[in-house]
């Protein structure tokens, strides 16, 4: 079960008390303060792993909290620190505040991590004359943490335009595929090997629709998904089904990326027409090809095989284009 967003409530340790102790023998009829100090609150951190692909294990649980500082005691006895609460979640995880969606931080990286709550100071004891005193208790914070894939290439288009169909041929990912609308209700992972040894992720999101920008058919969820890729695949049914309009279907789609994010919609685009072996659809290759204007597109049947290689390679050459301006 793909789960890509959570709530969450963290509570770090409390510090330990400080202790108040009087020690007497026969050389010290007046007493020596003997009260050592009380240890530190464990800290919440959250971790990226790769290992960890989904946020499904916090739908079980949403309250975590982590160990307080024991206390300290006579003959200067220090109390123990609380050991850190580490909380792993996949790469790609952004957390935010709450009660106001404030970003607290993005872990993008396997390994990379953020302490979120940090836990209480420890009493002071009074071995050194002063008064003992309590710990400062640890933070408390809610947290919502969204999960944006980390991906080469997204695979966006409308309902049953083959993109499933697609990622299944190029990828050992097996999606469920049928034809009608909306057979994928979560994003889909595949690795997806080109030219020799060289690899790209691809993700793709279930079909957008009108309105998608706008949380229609939790199409801003889905989008999330695809925000880091360097690339996208518009897939376009181009068989006429139910008498679309492939054109406007890829105007329209451009549209919802473009008022979802302006960052989105400047991301380098392949654009496949798909269903090419029914029948009619070579004419309405024509009519796109006529109307885009120029725009080179692929032409394929991800049902057949035919094109794919054509449009891999495009896309291949769009990251690793990318790839070298950014290390420049």
């Amino acid at each position: 079960m793909f789960v890509d967003q959570a709530k969450i409530y963290l509570k770090a340790g409390s510090g330990g008390k400080g202790c108040h102790s009087i020690f007497y023998d026969r050389y010290h009829n007046n007493g020596q303060p003997d009260g050592g100090s009380g240890g530190k609150g464990a800290d919440v951190i959250f971790a990226a792993d790769d290992n960890i692909q989904t946020l499904l294990d916090f739908q079980y649980r949403q309250h975590f909290e982590a160990d307080s500082g024991t206390h300290g005691s006579s003959n200067h006895k220090k109390g123990r620190q609380g050991k850190d609460l580490v909380i792993k979640v996949p790469p790609g995880t952004l957390i935010k505040d709450a009660p106001g969606g404030l970003v607290l931080r993005e872990l993008i990286n396997n390994g990379d991590s953020v302490v979120i709550a940090r836990g209480g100071y420890g009493g002071k004891g009074n071995s050194k004359n002063h008064p003992a005193t309590s710990g400062t208790p640890g933070e408390e914070k809610k947290v919502v943490l969204e999960l944006k894939l980390i991906a080469d290439v997204g695979i966006v288009g409308y309902p049953n335009a083959g993109k499933s169909t697609l990622i299944s041929k190029v990828s050992s990912a097996r999606p469920k595929i049928a034809n009608y609308p909306f057979t994928t209700k979560v994003p889909v992972l595949g690795v997806v090997k080109i030219h020799g040894d060289e690899r790209l992720v691809f993700a793709e999101v279930p079909g957008l629709i009108e309105g998608a920008h706008l949380g229609r058919g939790l199409g801003d969820r889905f989008l999330r998904h695809v925000e880091r890729t360097k690339a996208l695949i518009h897939m376009i049914d181009v068989s006429g089904f139910e008498g679309r309009d492939p054109y406007k279907d890829y105007v329209n789609l451009n549209k919802e990326l473009k008022l979802y994010s302006k960052e989105l919609i400047k991301k380098p685009q392949v654009i496949a027409l798909n269903k090419c072996d029914i029948e009619g659809a070579r004419e309405n290759v024509k009519r796109f090809k006529k109307r885009a204007k120029g725009k080179k597109v692929y032409v394929l049947s991800a049902a057949t095989g035919e094109g794919i290689k054509e449009l891999l390679n495009a896309v291949y050459k769009n990251v690793k284009s990318l790839k070298k301006n950014v290390k420049k």
